[in-house]
């Protein structure tokens, strides 16, 4: 059972700003004003945000609020909030707590019945979304892959037979061995979109199957430079039974004249299915 929280009349208001992921006239004049008039902007990064604020005119008081001490950093944005001074929370870039800090402080600012206002503005989820070309009726944002090839492989695995759009957060020096463990997992044909450098000069949208992107990426010089989200087009709806049945069909065929890695690896690519799965699959039709 859940309770409504009460708000606390004479607590500030902690306001969520959203920044600009690259052109700073996506910022809207409500997010300026805000920002203006607060007492305190708790900052993910006090220096790339100070030349946001300097370039505004804004000369409001910074306070850094990072992964690293948001905990220890919380309890001096509350006594502010609880005093009567409004706050407000921005990221290095877009919606904060969307794979940025903030949560602890959000969290805590709830619970004590201090109001918590969104300020709405630029996503990289939802820009990139938009512009892809993808099913959005449902889509999973999976945040960043772990940066080690068996845990990333292992989630592509997990993640594989899912039918929504996938969508990741990926670095610049890991998005070609993402992009492998991809179209090795969920098949070299798998859609894929990826979109660079949202809202920059050198905005870039690379579309088609997982093994052309990454090729693709390959070539390109500034392939590798930049911020990334990676889109994965969900895997088809099958009929149940009926969808499985075609799957070890598939497998059993194959498996009369291949080894049974390349048989999983094959049938993965065809159907969608996580790697993984078809092998432990194939493995026990091999045995009977």
């Amino acid at each position: 059972m859940s309770s409504e929280i009460q708000i606390s009349e004479s607590s500030g208001t902690l306001y969520i700003v959203a920044t600009p992921i690259g052109n700073l006239d996506d910022l809207s004049s409500r997010a300026i004003a805000v920002l203006s008039r607060v007492s305190l902007v708790a900052a993910e990064d006090t220096r790339h945000s100070g030349r946001m604020l300097q370039a505004l005119g804004v000369d409001t008081r910074m306070l850094a609020l990072h992964d690293h001490n948001e905990r220890d950093r919380t309890g001096q944005v509350m006594q502010r909030l609880e005093e009567g001074q409004d706050v407000a929370l921005i990221s290095d870039a877009g919606t904060p707590l969307i794979s940025d800090p903030g949560f602890i402080l959000v969290r805590e600012a709830r619970a004590k019945g201090i109001r918590v206002s969104p300020v709405p503005g630029p996503c990289a989820i939802v820009a990139a979304l938009c512009a892809a070309g993808l099913p959005t009726d449902r889509f999973a944002f999976e945040g960043f892959l772990p940066s080690k090839k068996g845990a990333r492989v292992a989630v592509l695995e997990k993640l594989a037979s899912e039918t929504a759009t996938l969508v990741f957060y990926e670095s610049p020096h890991r998005i070609l061995e993402a992009t492998a463990d991809i179209a090795e997992v969920m098949g070299a044909n798998r859609e894929l979109v990826i979109a660079r450098e949202l809202t920059k000069t050198f905005e870039t949208f690379y579309s088609g199957g997982a093994a052309e992107i990454l090729e693709t990426l390959k070539a390109d010089p500034h392939g590798s430079r930049g911020e990334f989200v990676v889109m994965i087009r969900g895997a088809e709806k099958d009929a149940g039974d009926a969808g499985m049945e075609e799957v070890d069909r598939l497998l059993k065929l194959l498996l009369t004249e291949l080894p049974v890695k390349k048989a999983a690896k094959l049938v993965a690519e065809m159907t969608g299915r996580a790697k993984n799965e078809l092998y432990q699959r194939a493995l026990s039709f091999k045995e009977d």
